[in-house]
């Protein structure tokens, strides 16, 4: 007898009035429906640490890109007594952390020294394995790298040349190693 009280009441209820206990009902449903959604499938406090290494990375990048687009296109060097433009030491820093690139005449010009490696990267058709540049915060020195082998000729033989970036090229949208001092 009650629940049909409750029936009667609810129809003798303004319209505007059932849709907004509807619009009520509806939102409750789908709170609900998100609450257990995120305890099934929610990541929490790992999902909140990834996403603060990604902003941290992301505000990394920023602070790199625009000390790169204040640098003057062309070469940087580390040394006095050139025409090309000296860096300081802070800025040779940042100028490390933000290249990536070992361009073909730095590893040519490091490979001179080394016969086995201009072999190995002759042979197997100019292919570098893996390339990396990285600085040595306790040296205060930044040191490029690069890794060639034959085994995509059938050659069982890696090697690894690496030294200290000397100077750096830059064009506007990107920074390069020029040199590297491997001897």
């Amino acid at each position: 007898m009650s629940s049909d009280n409750s029936i009667k009441t609810i129809k003798k209820l303004p319209e505007t009035a059932k849709q907004f206990i509807g619009l009520i009902f509806l939102t409750l449903v789908i709170i609900l429906s998100f609450a257990i959604l995120n305890k099934i499938f929610g990541e929490g406090d790992e999902l909140v640490r990834k996403m603060k290494l990604e902003e941290e990375r992301i505000a990394n990048e920023r602070k790199l890109s625009a000390l790169i687009s204040k640098l003057p296109s062309g070469i940087l060097v580390t040394f006095d007594g050139t025409e090309h433009y000296k860096l300081s030491d802070e800025l040779y820093e940042g100028v490390c952390n933000a290249t990536k690139l070992i361009p073909q005449r730095a590893i040519m010009g490091a490979n001179f020294l080394n016969f086995r490696a201009h072999e190995l990267y002759t042979i197997n058709g100019n292919k570098i394995d893996d390339t990396y540049v990285k600085w040595d915060a306790e040296k205060k020195k930044c040191y490029a790298g690069f890794t060639v082998s034959g085994n995509n000729v059938g050659v069982d033989e890696t090697i690894t040349i690496s030294g200290e970036a000397l100077s750096f090229l830059s064009t506007g949208i990107d920074t390069r190693v020029y040199f590297i001092k491997n001897f």
